[in-house]
């Protein structure tokens, strides 16, 4: 029996429990993690996606470990993430804390979003068996916290790391060297590893944080590489020789974090924009 079935109980770590949704594809992987921690007094990381299905089997999970559901907290409000937090609360009570921090609605947001607490960088969340830190690391988006279990040691990484793959950095909201200096935060802090949103634990998390900090330079080198020769040039142009190493059907989203790249390299002063062409500076 797969460890990712939707809707099994996955038990992780000691307190800390895993349901995957049902909602697999290209951008989700297996589908969007969310963590219940606790046995008795129950915190749900990220109650993924609005989908009644999902959320019948996170009551049911509850129920198994024989407990109740305290607080939701969001790692952020891409819509397979919180939106489930609200049809969760109408089921329960709006005794249900509900933390996470809201931003402006890009046409990605889940609208519905509405916390009862907005989470600090470095403040502790007490839950059962000890603390929850929150970990502020915008760059995936704006309002993007990570959020360590002090107990076991294991990051709660939203989207900020998945496994297998990744992320798609999207401007505005999205901003690419928010995004390197986050990962850079999480490599000061004792991590036994990663509990991505997407995909399974990552036991190794210095050496994955690493290689994604050097995968980004790298792709930000490519990016300058191949503008010395096709410059000046738009994102549908440039996108095919920086992103050769990725199937074509993926470069559409591709794009999104190429522009990320160059925003990134424009506030450097290195490469400059004139009507959606890009150029060396």
């Amino acid at each position: 029996m797969s460890h990712f079935e939707h809707g099994r109980l996955c038990e992780l770590e000691t307190g800390v429990h895993r349901l995957v949704a049902p909602n697999p594809g290209v951008m989700t992987g297996p589908g969007t993690n969310t963590y219940l921690l606790g046995e008795r007094d129950i915190t749900v990381v990220d109650p993924g996606p609005l989908m009644a299905e999902h959320v019948e089997a996170i009551l049911r999970a509850a129920d198994e470990l024989g407990g109740r559901i305290a607080r939701i907290v969001t790692t952020h409000t891409h819509k397979d993430h919180s939106p489930a937090a609200a049809l969760l609360r109408e089921r329960l009570s709006d005794a249900v804390e509900l933390v996470g921090a809201a931003i402006d609605d890009d046409g990605f947001q889940d609208a519905s979003f509405a916390p009862d607490m907005a989470p600090e960088h470095g403040i502790d969340i007490a839950i059962e068996g000890g603390q929850l830190t929150a970990l502020h690391t915008p760059g995936h988006v704006g309002n993007h916290f990570c959020y360590l279990h002090r107990a076991s040691g294991l990051l709660f990484t939203g989207d900020h790391v998945m496994q297998g793959s990744t992320v798609v950095i999207i401007p505005p909201a999205g901003d690419m060297g928010h995004y390197i200096e986050s990962l850079q935060l999480m490599r000061r802090y004792p991590l036994a590893a990663l509990a991505p949103g997407h995909g399974d634990l990552i036991r190794e998390p210095e050496k994955e944080i690493d290689w994604l900090i050097a995968h980004r330079l790298q792709r930000e080198a490519k990016v300058v590489d191949k503008l010395q020769h096709c410059q000046p040039a738009d994102l549908e142009t440039l996108v095919v020789p920086v992103y050769d190493d990725v199937d074509p059907a993926l470069h559409p989203v591709a794009q999104f974090s190429l522009w990320a790249h160059l925003l990134k390299l424009q506030r450097e002063g290195r490469v400059g924009e004139h009507h959606g062409r890009w150029s060396l500076l």
